[in-house]
């Protein structure tokens, strides 16, 4: 008999592309989700991806599945999220959306002193807003702004991204070709440095070519790691560039780990939000998170 923790795997693997990403998604080991692919795979008698380096590509019968069980499944998953009992029965549950990186930095360490259960979703801003609406989460933390009339947003801190380099990068050369002003000699001696992405995610690093540039960034980076943070601590000490969100680095430019080459002619700012329901139930519970995220960001 098929077991649901098998469908939950893939769809996870489908989405993001990778074990390691879909492990991270799930909360559980990469061992773990790769022992639920193969035991779908041995039950539907078909090769569900196509192993490519570390990167899964589904086959066509890989995609046909996802097709037919993509929809049902979330129907389950929502149905789960609003069916759920909490351990303590008179303690609400909130569900708080956001990139894995932003909780890293700011509510991870004080998470267990919340007075009320909460789940955290990491996702895409688009999924995350469209479940906002839906009731599915309570609070996201977003750069983006939706156009539900059922949200509101609060806008409540920025980041601007910037390129980074390990504290070894020699930076002088570009310096003095940004002073020149030189583009063609900036974007050669840029192409020539060992860069640091994450795994189908080049926003960061597009935007700021684009706007700095004018055209598309035509190369991918050397070194592919789960996620912005494990960049920093790649770059740490050691070289190599990056296109980063500051505020994911400003501990490790302090310490002179990290330092940042260039804010672009331009700065790329966002703005991050607080998105919530205007009749939302956890009102209390959603101003004491946006408090503790207030104070962790002026902080850092």
């Amino acid at each position: 008999m098929v077991n649901l923790e098998w469908y939950r795997s893939f769809k996870a693997i489908y989405k993001t592309g990778t074990l390691t990403g879909a492990a991270e998604n799930l909360f559980i080991s990469q061992p773990g989700v790769s022992l639920h692919l193969s035991s779908l795979e041995s039950y539907v008698g078909y090769k569900l991806f196509e192993r490519t380096g570390r990167k899964m590509i589904p086959t066509e019968k890989g995609k046909v599945l996802y097709n037919f069980i993509v929809e049902p499944l979330s129907k389950l998953e929502d149905a789960e999220k609003h069916f759920q009992k909490s351990t303590e029965k008179h303690t609400p549950t909130i569900s708080v959306g956001m990139c894995f990186e932003t909780f890293q930095i700011t509510l991870e360490q004080y998470i267990s002193t919340l007075p009320f259960n909460v789940i955290i979703r990491f996702g895409e801003y688009p999924e995350m807003l469209d479940q906002l609406d839906k009731g599915i989460l309570d609070l996201i933390i977003t750069p983006q702004k939706g156009n539900s009339p059922n949200v509101e947003h609060e806008a409540f801190s920025s980041e601007t991204i910037v390129l980074v380099g390990g504290i070894e990068t020699d930076g002088q050369a570009f310096d003095s070709l940004v002073a020149k002003n030189d583009l063609a000699g900036m974007e050669a001696w840029l192409k020539q440095q060992k860069w640091y992405g994450t795994a189908g995610d080049m926003e960061h690093l597009l935007r700021f070519w684009q706007l700095n540039f004018g055209k598309h960034a035509d190369f991918r980076p050397n070194y592919i790691v789960p996620n912005l943070n494990s960049i920093v601590r790649c770059l740490s000490g050691g070289k190599g560039l990056a296109i980063i969100p500051d505020f994911l680095c400003k501990k490790e430019v302090e310490e002179e780990k990290v330092k940042v080459i260039w804010e672009g002619f331009s700065k790329l700012t966002n703005t991050l939000y607080f998105g919530c329901r205007k009749n939302t139930q956890y009102a209390s519970e959603i101003h004491i998170i946006k408090n503790l995220f207030k104070e962790v960001m002026v902080s850092i």
